[in-house]
C-alpha cells in the first residue's frame, strides 16, 4: 500500500506545481524507484480519464478515498499491470471493479475507441503514441558492451547489430540492437522491463535514456583529470563520467538534497565509482578559487528544469499562461546563475550544460546570455550525424526529442575555452608585471623623463648590466654609455666632479656585485657639477691626451 499513497502524495504536488514529478519521484526515497516513476507517470498522463471515471461511478462518496489516491488504485485495477497491495483496501477495490470496468467501457463505446490510449485527448495522445525504445548504458567499470550483448544473446534475445537509421529502432519485444550515436548504448523494444534483472541489480547495466547519456559522453573528460558534477543527483550522469574516467582522477558531485545524495550514494556504490567525492551543498555556494578545485578542467552542469522534455509530463501546463512563464523566468535565471558560476574555474576546458526541457527560454536564450557575458568562451560544434540541432542561430548545439531522436526531449550545449581568450588573458598579466618589475629595479618615471622614451629597460634581458637610468639619464641617448665603465657612477662620483680622479675601469666594481643596491642620484652642487659637464669635460681630457700623444 506504500506505493500508492507515495504515489497519490507526488501526483498532487506534481498536478499542484510544487515540483517537477521526477525530483518529487527521487527525493521521496522509496525503495523502488523506478516503480513509482512509472506509475505516477502513466496516472498523471491518464488523470482526465481517471478522473471521470470516478466520477460516473461516485467512487470517492463510497470509498472515502482521497481523490489523487483513488486516481492511482484504479489505474493499476483497470489499466496497469493490476493492483499490488493486499488487505482492507484491495478488498474495496475488486468490490468497485466492475462498475468501473462497465463505466471505462461506456466511454469507450461513445467515442469509438477501442484503446485506452486513445480516449486521451489529442495532444496528449501523439505523446502516448510516441513509443520510445528501453535504452540501456552498458556500465564498463564491470563489464563490458560485447559480453552484455553475448548475455542477452544467451538469454534468448535476438541481436539486431549495429543500428544504421533510427527506423532501426523499431524492434520486435525479444529484438535488440546496438545504438549508432553512442556505442555502450544498447536498444530494446519500449516494453521490455529489467528491474529485475540480474545485470541490473549487479550493476553492469544503467537505465538510462539515450539523450540523458549525451553530456558525459560529449565532455569526455581524459582519465586522471579533476572534474564536477554540479548538480549530480539521481547520479546515471556521475557514474558515466566515472566510466569514460575509468575510475581514475577525481569526480566532485554536488547536491543540494541530502535525500537524493543518499540515494546517488547507493547507486554510485552498485555502479562500481570510486573516484567521487560527494557533497551535500548548493553548487553556486561553492568557491571556485579554493585550493581543493584548482586543478578542476571539466564541468557537467545539468540544472533543474521544468523537465517539458519528459514525454509522462508533456503538454501539462496549466490554464494560468502568466504563472507559467513567470516559473519559466525564474528557471532560467536560476540556470544562468549555475552556468556563469561553472565557468569561474580557473583551469576550466570544457563544460557542457544540459536540460530535459523543449523550451528554448532554458535553453538557447540562457547560451546566449551566457556567451554575452563570458567572451573567453565559444560553443563547440557536436555530432555533425545528429538529426535534429539547437535553434537558430546555435546550430552548434542538440536539441533532442520523441519523433526526431526516438528519445525524450533534450538539449545540450558545450562551452569551450578558446585559446585567443587565454592568450589575451596572458598578455595582460604580462603586462601587469612589467611595471611592478620597473618598480622594483628602478625609479619612479617621474624621475627618469628620458627611461621613459626608450623601450630598452623593458625589452633587455639582463638590465642589471645597463647604466642606472636614475644617474645617467642621458646614457639611453649616448651611445659610448652602453660600452664606456666612466658612465656608470664611480664611489668618487658622489663627492668631487673631477674626471681626472676617475678610477681606471679595471678597478670598478662588477655590474652583477651591485645590482642588488642601487647607487643614490648624486647630489648636485651647481652648473658645474652636473652629469653633463663632467662629460664634456672627460671628453676634453681624452682629446689633449690624444693630441699630446701626436705631437709626440
Amino acid at each position: 500500500m506504500a506505493l500508492y499513497v507515495k504515489a497519490a502524495d507526488i501526483l498532487e504536488k506534481a498536478e499542484r506545481k510544487q515540483g517537477a514529478l521526477k525530483t518529487l519521484v527521487y527525493d521521496s526515497r522509496f525503495e523502488n524507484i523506478k516503480q513509482l516513476f512509472a506509475l505516477v507517470c502513466e496516472a498523471q498522463k491518464f488523470s482526465s480519464i481517471l478522473q471521470q471515471l470516478i466520477d460516473s461511478t461516485k467512487l470517492l462518496k463510497q470509498t472515502r478515498l482521497r481523490p489523487h489516491l483513488a486516481k492511482v488504485l484504479v489505474y493499476d485495477l483497470l489499466m496497469g499491470q493490476g493492483l499490488k497491495c493486499g488487505g482492507a483496501w484491495k478488498v474495496m477495490m475488486m468490490k468497485h471493479r466492475s462498475r468501473l470496468q462497465a463505466a471505462l467501457a461506456r466511454m469507450k463505446i461513445k467515442q469509438n475507441v477501442s484503446r485506452n490510449e486513445d480516449l486521451l485527448p489529442a495532444n496528449v495522445q501523439r505523446a502516448a503514441g510516441d513509443r520510445l525504445p528501453r535504452y540501456v548504458r552498458v556500465n564498463t567499470l564491470k563489464t563490458t558492451v560485447e559480453d552484455v550483448v553475448d548475455y542477452f544473446k544467451r538469454d534468448g534475445l535476438s541481436y539486431q547489430g549495429q543500428a544504421a537509421r533510427l527506423d532501426d529502432f523499431t524492434l520486435k519485444e525479444a529484438e535488440f540492437a546496438r545504438d549508432q550515436h553512442l556505442p555502450e548504448v544498447l536498444v530494446f523494444s519500449p516494453k521490455t522491463d529489467f528491474h529485475d534483472h540480474f545485470l541490473y541489480k549487479a550493476g553492469h547495466i544503467i537505465l538510462q535514456d539515450k539523450a540523458s547519456c549525451l553530456p558525459a559522453y560529449l565532455l569526455n573528460p581524459p582519465p586522471g583529470r579533476h572534474i564536477i558534477d554540479a548538480c549530480a543527483a539521481p547520479g546515471n550522469k556521475t557514474s558515466h563520467l566515472a566510466a569514460i574516467m575509468k575510475n581514475k582522477g577525481k569526480l566532485f558531485a554536488f547536491d543540494l538534497d541530502a535525500k537524493r545524495l543518499a540515494t546517488m550514494s547507493t547507486l554510485l556504490l552498485r555502479a562500481g565509482v570510486t573516484c567521487q567525492q560527494l557533497a551535500n551543498q548548493d553548487f553556486l555556494k561553492v568557491d571556485p578559487d579554493s585550493a581543493q578545485y584548482k586543478d578542476v578542467e571539466y564541468v557537467l552542469l545539468d540544472p533543474s528544469c521544468s523537465g517539458s522534455g519528459m514525454v509522462c509530463l508533456r503538454d501539462n501546463t496549466s490554464a494560468d499562461q502568466e504563472k507559467d512563464q513567470a516559473r519559466l523566468a525564474s528557471l532560467a535565471s536560476f540556470q544562468l546563475r549555475c552556468l556563469n558560476h561553472g565557468l569561474r574555474f580557473p583551469r576550466l576546458k570544457r563544460l557542457v550544460y544540459s536540460t530535459c526541457s523543449i523550451h528554448r527560454q532554458e535553453n538557447e536564450d540562457v547560451i546566449t546570455a551566457c556567451l554575452q557575458q563570458n567572451p573567453g568562451f565559444r560553443l563547440v560544434p557536436l555530432l555533425a550525424q545528429w538529426p535534429e540541432r539547437g535553434l537558430e542561430p546555435l546550430t552548434q548545439c542538440l536539441r533532442a526529442g520523441t519523433t526526431t531522436t526516438r528519445t525524450h526531449g533534450f538539449f545540450v550545449a558545450l562551452l569551450e575555452k578558446h585559446i585567443e581568450a587565454e592568450n589575451m588573458k596572458q598578455d595582460r598579466d604580462v603586462e601587469m608585471s612589467v611595471p611592478e618589475a620597473t618598480a622594483a629595479h628602478g625609479p619612479p618615471a617621474s624621475e627618469t623623463p628620458e627611461a621613459s622614451k626608450t623601450p630598452k629597460p623593458s625589452v633587455t634581458p639582463e638590465p642589471s648590466k645597463m647604466p642606472t637610468p636614475s644617474v645617467t639619464p642621458e646614457a639611453s641617448v649616448t651611445p659610448e654609455a652602453s660600452v664606456t665603465p666612466e658612465a656608470s657612477v664611480t664611489p668618487e662620483a658622489s663627492v668631487t666632479p673631477e674626471a681626472s680622479e676617475t678610477p681606471d675601469a679595471s678597478e670598478m666594481p662588477d655590474a652583477s656585485e651591485t645590482e642588488d643596491n642601487p647607487t643614490p642620484a648624486p647630489q648636485l652642487q651647481g652648473s658645474d657639477s652636473t652629469p653633463g659637464m663632467k662629460k664634456r669635460r672627460k671628453r676634453n681630457k681624452k682629446k689633449k691626451k690624444k693630441a699630446a700623444t701626436t705631437v709626440e
